[in-house]
């Protein structure tokens, strides 16, 4: 193995997408498979299978994003909201599993690490990246090097708090008035629905203000004002180049969204922070977490 390639896999709620990547973040072979929801033991063994459909004799590391704060010491993923996996040992299970070196992150971790080594942020030090899916994921690089805290489980961006004592947030978490649950595609959906009834979601909004739907358009602005709003304080505590914003939702939204984000984040946001920050989207789409994660397998196999 002359380390040149490793796996990146990235669990999602739904899917998991796994690759072959080269350290220049080109994806090989790629593939997915459906996420199980019923045990812990059937996720794992979906993991190992997405791993094992790839391993050829070039790669020589693996990764995994998964949406979980991490414990770095230990390799334990600590708790999925949408996923079945609690306290588990995954970068052991898996290192005892291949014989390969393994790294461990959060899955908004490695999209920003994707973004920021192959994709929109190439030649940044300093960006924030935000995946507005089902929920909300962030990721940060400070000073050209992932920033993830005292024992790896920080930057769980969508967990700040923008309203004191507002909804309450979404999945296992118990927090009220943290970002998430006032911008996501669930978000979105909540609102469709009270607008247009049961039938409605979030792609039947961002289509309805596609059609010039004033009340589709008005939601989707509302979204966006409080996610300028928790942009504004990240451009205050992290000081970053770039905002890259990613996700399904993101994307798709962004017509509607980002401009009333941007302006209420250059609102909060003080000088000279708020003067060099630029907002724009990621570059590789639903990949992003996948080369990251396989970038966060090259971490691993080098400090080995």
């Amino acid at each position: 193995m002359d380390g040149s390639h490793a796996i990146g896999v990235d669990l999602g709620g739904t899917k998991i997408l796994a690759g072959i990547v080269t350290r220049s973040g080109e994806i090989v072979r790629r593939h997915e498979r459906p996420t199980p929801q019923d045990s812990q033991e059937s996720v794992l063994a979906e993991l190992e299978a997405a791993v094992a459909e790839l391993l050829d004799d070039q790669v020589a590391a693996v990764g995994f994003g998964v949406p979980s704060p991490i414990d770095q010491p230990h390799g334990v993923v600590v708790q999925c909201v949408n996923v079945p996996l609690v306290d588990v040992p995954l970068r052991r299970l898996m290192h005892d599993r291949f014989g390969l070196p393994v790294g461990l992150d959060n899955d908004a971790n490695a999209a920003a690490i994707g973004e920021w080594r192959a994709g929109a942020g190439r030649g940044v030090d300093d960006l924030v990246m935000l995946t507005l899916g089902t929920g909300l994921g962030g990721g940060v690089i400070t000073g050209g090097r992932p920033f993830r805290g005292a024992t790896g489980g920080g930057v769980e961006l969508g967990h700040v708090v923008i309203v004191h004592d507002g909804l309450p947030c979404q999945g296992a978490c118990r927090g009220r008035g943290h970002l998430e649950p006032y911008v996501t595609g669930l978000a979105a959906a909540a609102a469709a629905r009270d607008a247009f009834g049961p039938a409605a979601d979030a792609h039947r909004l961002v289509r309805l203000a596609d059609e010039g739907d004033e009340i589709a358009r008005g939601i989707l602005a509302e979204i966006g004002g409080f996610l300028g709003s928790g942009m504004g304080s990240f451009v205050n505590i992290f000081e970053p180049e770039l905002i890259v914003i990613g996700g399904g939702f993101g994307v798709a939204a962004w017509e509607y969204v980002i401009p009333r984000a941007e302006e209420i984040m250059r609102r909060e946001a003080l000088r000279p922070m708020r003067d060099h920050v630029r907002v724009v989207r990621s570059e590789l789409g639903t990949a992003a977490g996948l080369i990251g994660a396989a970038f966060v397998a090259f971490e691993a196999l080098d400090a080995a």
